[in-house]
């Protein structure tokens, strides 16, 4: 259904009302826009898969392509041992057409444009925006409507961006960032949710705790051993146990679960730093698998900056070792670089010091960014920079840069904006959710 109003009392236009935007499949939806033809169509957007490519891992898959259990950040090799191309299909008589895709490189220049329309009519929408991604944003829409008609509100913003754009969009609605978040989820793909206030909890009760904004697949594990797995369960746990079990984010994921959020919905500035990270469905210690993520992690975070003409002059990993030893290393160079060449090297060497160690997620940032204008530096002195090592302890798992742990938003893999040592924490990363696809960083990202 298009739309799906939440059973509530209606309250006083004085309560705030936020709106999340989460874009469906966004770089297979920009896919099918440039090509009408893939629509309905099992399509694939990611690096690696032309013939004679030995590395690469998906970007995005889309609902169609899901189904045959291609999710995003896979191997490529593996994605293609479920959905075959649908050129080699139509080549290789010992593969059915009929269960065959469309694989698509991921064309960032491409999608920027496109969202960057999306992003003007989220602009004229709402008086206050945060762009959280390349595909999401944040809108408080309090002064703009009320809760009376803040459903019809919504659907005329989805078909404006859907006729305007051509591209399909859900939308949230509710009194908080973290419920806004979870409605966006709740009916996707083109889906339109309305949690009115006074029913967040409700809304929360009967939902699995992986649900809960900020819990991850990671942290839902955890949850289960105490004995929690659904948001209700953790709405009514002991906010003193989960702190110690999670420190902080437990007392943050708590009240996310009883509907308690006060955050504000503020715009964002530069980011401090672009970053990525993927976890593995189970931990290893395949140094051929780590570096094929690393590699593919690099790439994606290089391209991101090149296309905020951002310079970067640290170059680092995260990686997360069970169950929550989150381990970060950094090399700093002499000047600012865009060298995406050297991002992938540089992160692969600081990978080599955890050889033969298990591994649940890995991650890939650059930092002390510089939007200057003028020439980068000369990579002459790069022997004698220095190498930066931090080390943090458990829990400290993924970081977003909008001051929320926040869930990969449509299973396509994330550019964070900001440092790993800063905002909360999340262990989503690159774990396909609810729409599948992996996020990137400023909506404007």
């Amino acid at each position: 259904m298009d739309g799906a109003r939440l059973p509530g009392t209606p309250t006083d236009d004085g309560d705030r009302i936020v709106a999340h935007v989460d874009m469906d499949c966004f770089y297979a939806a920009c896919e099918r826009r440039r090509e009408p033809p893939l629509e309905g169509e099992p399509v694939v957007v990611g690096m690696g898969f032309e013939p004679g490519e030995t590395h690469g891992a998906v970007a995005t898959a889309s609902y169609e392509a899901r189904e045959y259990g291609v999710d995003s950040a896979m191997a490529i090799s593996a994605a293609l041992g479920r959905l075959p191309r649908k050129v080699d299909a139509v080549e290789d008589p010992a593969l059915d057409v009929a269960d065959a895709g469309f694989y698509r490189p991921v064309d960032m220049e491409y999608y920027e444009s496109v969202s960057e329309r999306v992003r003007a009519i989220i602009h004229d929408c709402a008086p206050v925006v945060r762009e959280v991604s390349i595909d999401e944003a944040y809108l408080d829409v309090t002064d703009e409507t009320d809760w009376n008609t803040v459903e019809q509100w919504a659907a005329r913003l989805k078909d404006e961006i859907r006729s305007t754009v051509g591209v399909p969009a859900s939308v949230g609605v509710a009194p908080t960032m973290s419920a806004a978040k979870v409605a966006s989820d709740r009916d996707k793909p083109d889906g339109l949710v309305v949690v009115e206030p006074g029913d967040v909890r409700d809304f929360f009760a009967d939902l699995p705790v992986e649900d809960v904004h900020g819990v991850g697949p990671v942290t839902a594990e955890e949850l289960d051993d105490l004995g929690i797995e659904t948001a209700g369960d953790l709405a009514s746990a002991d906010p003193d146990v989960l702190e110690e079990r999670f420190g902080e984010r437990g007392l943050e994921i708590y009240s996310y679960a009883r509907g308690e959020d006060d955050r504000e919905v503020t715009p964002r500035g530069r980011p401090k730093s672009l970053s990525r990270e993927s976890a593995f469905t189970e931990a290893t210690d395949d140094r051929a698998e780590l570096g094929d993520r690393v590699r593919s992690l690099a790439a994606s975070v290089a391209d991101r900056a090149t296309s905020k003409d951002a310079l970067y002059q640290t170059i680092g990993i995260k990686v997360v070792r069970p169950p929550f030893d989150v381990n970060t290393r950094a090399r700093s160079l002499p000047g600012p670089v865009d060298e995406p060449e050297l991002v992938e090297s540089v992160a692969l060497d600081l990978l080599d010091e955890f050889e033969g160690q298990r591994v649940r997620k890995v991650g890939v940032r650059v930092s002390n960014l510089s939007f200057t204008a003028g020439e980068q530096a000369s990579l002459g002195g790069f022997e004698s920079a220095n190498d930066d090592t931090a080390t943090t302890g458990p829990g400290a798992d993924e970081v977003n840069d909008d001051g929320a742990s926040e869930p990969a938003p449509d299973g396509q893999v994330t550019l964070t904006g900001a440092a790993w040592a800063e905002g909360d924490a999340s262990d989503d990363a690159a774990t396909p959710a609810v729409d599948g696809q992996t996020t990137i960083d400023d909506f404007c990202k």
